[in-house]
């Protein structure tokens, strides 16, 4: 009885996560690819929007595909993965769950995550990224020049570029939020506030605080993704070096892009939170 209340335990929370994660990722991808244009060129909210305007809307439209179909699957494997490495800790340590407990499953899902999906973000990026629309007007166009390499250039210049980055940012990011998530929400919980808010307010400050400690590395992950080409170097330090001069050694331009940012984890992890542990109430 157990194992099967596990198992449609585990199915549903990973419907909830699909189903939040679609419908935050529709509403903010607006947010989403004017941070990208940021990150990518140090704009301007207002000069990112311009340059958006500019391509007009089948321009704007282009690259929704690949986050819209990553951040659903994303959901469904974060949560499902995280509840099942948890459950799977505490049987062999019986008792609530520790932060180590935590903070471990969160990282190794955000690692599986990361592995899963590095290749939607790679082909989102260069999509995305208005010099390349020329080159690459499909996706297609895209996973063409990819399985034009050798098989390891495939992996390491194609699909799988900047995958340290990719796999320090979901790693770190997943053991961070899954640790806060539920001693922030139980804090706010004991304030008499309504049953809703505290799971609410804690996704959106968790995400949000996490989102933009870790925005410098999701700037250089954007830059490193966007390049195609044989020619383009893979030495993480010569690309780091390469974003600080552009942005004229200055941190404060690293962090183009923060605001909207700021909204954009609020919205996303806050919604994605609290639809998560409604589900959870629900099922009790």
């Amino acid at each position: 009885m157990e194992e099967n209340h596990h198992k449609r335990w585990s199915s549903a929370s990973c419907a909830v996560g699909a189903a939040s994660s679609f419908a935050t990722t529709l509403v903010t991808f607006p947010v989403y690819k004017t941070i990208f244009r940021q990150q990518l060129h140090a704009l301007s909210i207002t000069e990112a929007i311009s340059q958006l305007r500019q391509e007009g809307l089948a321009g704007f439209a282009r690259g929704i595909a690949p986050p819209l179909l990553a951040r659903t699957l994303q959901g469904a494997l974060m949560y499902g993965t995280h509840d099942n490495l948890l459950r799977a800790f505490s049987d062999r340590s019986p008792g609530p769950y520790s932060l180590r407990d935590r903070a471990f499953a969160g990282l190794l899902s955000g690692f599986l995550e990361a592995l899963a999906f590095g290749p939607f973000e790679r082909v989102q990026n260069v999509l995305q990224d208005g010099r390349t629309v020329r080159r690459f007007p499909t996706t297609w166009s895209i996973l063409e020049e990819f399985n034009s390499y050798a098989p390891k250039e495939r992996l390491a210049l194609g699909y799988y570029r900047g995958l340290s980055l990719i796999l320090t940012r979901n790693g770190l990011g997943c053991a961070l939020y899954f640790s806060f998530k539920d001693p922030l929400r139980d804090g706010l919980s004991d304030r008499g506030l309504p049953c809703w808010l505290p799971a609410l307010v804690s996704g959106s400050v968790n995400g949000t605080a996490i989102s933009f400690l870790l925005f410098p590395l999701g700037v250089l992950i954007a830059n490193v993704q966007s390049q195609v080409g044989k020619e383009e170097t893979l030495r993480l330090p010569a690309a780091a070096a390469a974003v600080w001069r552009a942005r004229g050694r200055k941190a404060t331009l690293l962090y183009r892009g923060g605001s909207l940012l700021i909204l954009r984890a609020g919205v996303t992890w806050g919604l994605t939170t609290a639809i998560y542990d409604l589900l959870v109430d629900i099922r009790g």
